[in-house]
């Protein structure tokens, strides 16, 4: 039984280590503040939109871009069509877009697409200040453009990130949940990362950059989640994402079980590799030079989902009760009171209506229906390749 305990009270200290980063990343957060020392230059910005059979929806998107505040002869919108096989290129010709087409079918994937633009087009974008790329299906804040153009005008800035927010979280419980978690996540997470070491990761979607930054590097990063790979990369080069929660643009969350599944899949697959590739250089890197950046995108790119650390939570809290000891039972009661501030703190944070706040309730299901996820994870072989999310949103342009 001494052995048992010990098993146990090892567990719950290393459950405790996530625990106590979502404390303080929830105290950092409410001390964040974006970046604004210089006014706004009024760049040059090139909208990039990587596109794969998006007929349905890129007019749409196209046409939100072109409806932000900002000045016409400032503002340039690039489509990639990538081994499409419908009118995503008219369409998006046809909605206002400079398009350009590639055709590959050995190197598929947004990430190659996005690096043969960067690297083979550069005369097509060469009068942009800077580039933020967004995805096929988003509608973006009137005041999008103004506010990355507000970033990316201050003098050390080269990269940003967006706050990317839920287009349809009434759709359905699973869109309100994600809206939800989102709010932590795409917001929360976000602003505590950037105020303990300056910067954060990636998020794919509302990415913005300097021009020449992506002159210089293409985009080098071809897996899964290839947003996270090149934020690590950007970190190796001391090179800052900044975050700024007044860049909003909204994405499509599908609501059916199926689709819900394959996209959840790829991402926390492609996640989990990531994490198996760079955990060993990350804390190399932190262990030889002392930053505390280094330390954070290690912990922020090891802390498991959050579906998932509630499992691991509610495991710990049963081995606690099994054994009986108060103290590790008080320990994990601390855990779930972190995660109640934490979850509660990304919806203040953000301002969510009754209607998110509502919606937590079915957080259980959600959490059930990750279980075969996770499990089917655990058997299948990974894919790397770009899988278009089926769109359930209006077919009409």
């Amino acid at each position: 039984m001494s052995t048992m305990n010990s098993i146990i009270a090892i567990i719950i200290s290393l459950l405790s280590l996530p625990a106590l980063y979502l404390l303080l990343t929830t105290i950092a957060a409410y001390l964040f503040k974006k970046k604004e020392n210089a006014p706004n230059s009024f760049l040059n910005i090139g909208v990039l939109i990587p596109a794969h059979n998006e007929e349905e929806g890129i007019a749409r998107t196209v046409r939100n871009v072109l409806a932000c505040d900002y000045p016409a002869n400032r503002r340039y919108i690039f489509v990639i069509a990538d081994n499409c096989t419908d009118s995503t290129a008219e369409t998006a010709r046809n909605a206002g877009a400079t398009v350009c087409e590639r055709t590959d079918e050995i190197n598929r994937g947004k990430g190659q697409a996005l690096d043969w633009f960067l690297r083979k087009q550069k005369n097509i974008y060469k009068d942009t200040d800077a580039i933020t790329i967004i995805d096929a299906d988003v509608n973006p804040d009137t005041g999008y453009l103004r506010e990355i153009s507000l970033s990316l005008s201050q003098l050390d800035t080269q990269a940003i990130q967006a706050y990317n927010g839920v287009s349809n979280p009434k759709s359905g419980w699973r869109p309100g949940l994600i809206d939800a978690a989102f709010n932590v996540f795409n917001h929360l997470r976000m602003a505590g990362s950037c105020q303990l070491s300056g910067t954060c990761v990636l998020k794919g979607n509302g990415m913005a950059f300097r021009t020449a930054l992506l002159q210089r590097t293409g985009w080098p990063c071809h897996s899964i989640v290839e947003d996270m790979e090149f934020s690590l990369r950007l970190l190796q080069e001391e090179i800052d994402v900044h975050y700024n929660p007044d860049a909003i643009i909204r994405s499509e969350m599908v609501t059916s079980g199926n689709n819900a599944t394959s996209q959840r899949s790829r991402w926390e697959g492609g996640r989990f590799t990531l994490v198996r590739q760079m955990a060993g250089p990350l804390l190399k890197l932190f262990l030889t030079t002392g930053r505390s950046s280094y330390l954070i995108a290690l912990t922020e790119l090891a802390l498991p989902p959050l579906s998932l650390l509630v499992l691991l939570f509610a495991i710990g809290t049963a081995a606690a009760l099994l054994i009986g000891n108060p103290t590790q039972q008080l320990i994990t009661l601390s855990w779930w009171a972190i995660l109640i501030i934490y979850v509660a703190s990304g919806q203040i944070q953000r301002k969510a209506p009754l209607s998110t706040w509502a919606v937590l309730l079915a957080a259980p299901l959600y959490i059930l229906w990750k279980i075969p996820i996770y499990a089917a994870m655990l058997l299948r072989k990974k894919s790397t390749s770009w899988v278009r999310t089926t769109r359930e949103h209006n077919k009409t342009n």
